[in-house]
């Protein structure tokens, strides 16, 4: 798969005009994505509210998707109803990485039996044997980014390094 395309963000007014910008490499961002243990998970109601709230959830570098489980009667698997389009952040403030997509839900049972294997390879220990059941048994969504965003919050980094990233085929 071709690696997402690296842009300036449109930030000029916090000096990510400078001639010293440079692109943070994909493998930059990817790195911090495939290491998040709590993602902030941001979907949007019919009544327009955003609702954000942490998630455990997998970060494929190979397939460039990002998979979390929920409830079906959640309020996010409502909003996904909805409104498929979603956010999803790593969880640190410094080294951020906001990506946009889509939310499908699983409905295929080798996918989800794919996505459940990296899920329980990276929180297995923490959630015990019964983990795979209990995933299976909730809504298993599936993102497909769009566009991402990472900035570095410190001084001598931010508006040297602040990258977006579209991906290609989407429109973003």
């Amino acid at each position: 798969m071709t690696a997402p395309i690296g842009e300036r963000p449109a930030m000029a007014d916090y000096g990510v005009n400078v001639p010293e910008w440079a692109p943070l490499p994909w493998s930059w961002a990817a790195e911090r994505l495939i290491a998040t243990r709590n993602y902030w998970l941001v979907t949007v109601g019919t009544d327009g509210q955003p609702h954000s709230l942490p998630v455990w959830g997998v970060w494929d570098e190979t397939d460039r998707q990002f998979m979390f489980s929920c409830s079906p009667t959640a309020k996010k698997a409502r909003n996904i109803a909805a409104n498929p389009l979603v956010s999803f952040t790593n969880d640190d403030s410094v080294e951020c990485v906001s990506v946009q997509g889509a939310a499908t839900r699983m409905s295929e049972a080798s996918r989800i039996d794919t996505w459940v294997d990296r899920y329980l390879d990276k929180y297995g220990k923490e959630m015990g044997p019964e983990a795979g059941s209990f995933i299976r048994e909730h809504s298993c969504f599936e993102v497909t980014p769009t566009l991402a965003i990472s900035v570095i919050e410190r001084a001598d980094e931010f508006a040297t390094r602040a990258t977006r990233w579209r991906f290609v085929g989407s429109d973003s």
